[in-house]
């Protein structure tokens, strides 16, 4: 049975494990968004009480580690084994504490729970989508959090996120990117919605100017980010 894992997108990633951490790099767009993306996530959290957070397609770390920092006991989880050894290895020289597994969240023993889950930057390379949501509400109890993040298949974000990142400005590798397998927010409210949650915020993610720095709110023709609740 096919589960949420695309392997030739795992093994793209993998050849990418010893470049993620340079800011200049193949991940420089990561790299960009990571404050922005995760300040939204915990500007949303009950923070001051212990929370179990699992970041699924973590990669190498640059979410988890911000996760952690925060205080959060954070469970890092990705296809890429490569690129899941970076992960700890950076984490052990930052004197972080995080709990790092190879796999998709289907892997996960059953009972396994987590009071918040993070799938930042990874609906679009998962093998099935409504599977993946489904998984992701088998970790989480009633009133649990689920944070997305994701390109919207637009005809900008074709220009933007594919032509221009990947052709002409070469932020990126050639590939990295299917802008056939991109979401539209109302396309992944559903989804989410099928899979047992409840969508309760949406907002767009990018550079703003003039300093360029990436903020959340504005525009989702581009990047977006979904906050939803397990019902």
């Amino acid at each position: 049975m096919q589960g949420t894992v695309l392997e030739s997108e795992a093994t793209k990633f993998n050849a990418l494990a010893g470049e993620w951490w340079n800011p200049r790099g193949p991940m420089a767009p990561l790299h960009a968004m990571n404050t922005a993306r995760t300040r939204w996530v915990l500007d949303r959290l009950p923070l001051g009480q212990p929370l179990r957070l699992l970041d699924i397609g973590c990669g190498a770390g640059l979410a988890a580690e911000a996760f952690a920092r925060a205080g959060l006991q954070v469970t890092g989880m990705d296809a890429a084994p490569d690129v899941i050894e970076v992960a700890r290895q950076h984490a052990e020289a930052g004197g972080l504490e995080i709990d790092y597994r190879h796999g998709g969240p289907e892997d996960l023993a059953a009972g396994t729970a987590f009071d918040v889950v993070t799938a930042l930057e990874v609906i679009e390379h998962v093998a099935d989508k409504p599977l993946f949501l489904a998984s992701l509400r088998q970790l989480l109890p009633v009133g649990g959090q689920l944070f997305l993040s994701t390109l919207n298949r637009t005809r900008k974000s074709l220009l933007i996120a594919k032509y221009g990142a990947e052709y002409v400005l070469r932020l990126l590798p050639v590939g990295t990117h299917d802008w056939h397998e991109f979401v539209t927010p109302a396309e992944l409210s559903r989804l989410a919605r099928e899979a047992g949650f409840a969508v309760e915020a949406i907002s767009g993610l990018g550079p703003r100017f003039p300093d360029g720095q990436w903020r959340a709110g504005g525009g989702t023709s581009v990047n977006y980010l979904m906050a939803c609740r397990a019902v």
